[in-house]
């Protein structure tokens, strides 16, 4: 499971029009698929319990903002291609 840092200021253009307001904010995703956006605390644990309950859960969420699903996409083409 590859794991991507991504700084906002370095690199706007990938993030296009998304607006993060909170940081640091993570984004999960399974593929193409979303499964988090969201603020998150830099606790371990706290990491820890939401990567088990979306394993649990095996879904992914629909994605209203298109400036996410964007960015989404934009990330899944950049680690498909690496």
């Amino acid at each position: 499971m590859p794991f991507l840092w991504l700084d906002i200021e370095d690199q706007a253009a990938l993030v296009g029009d998304l607006d993060i307001e909170t940081f640091p904010t993570l984004l999960v995703a399974d593929g193409a698929a979303l499964r988090f956006a969201g603020p998150m605390l830099p606790h371990a644990g706290t990491l820890a319990r939401l990567l088990d309950s979306l394993e649990a859960k095996g879904t992914a969420i629909p994605v209203a903002d298109a400036a996410l699903g964007a960015l989404v996409q934009a990330l899944y083409r950049q680690l498909s291609s690496a």
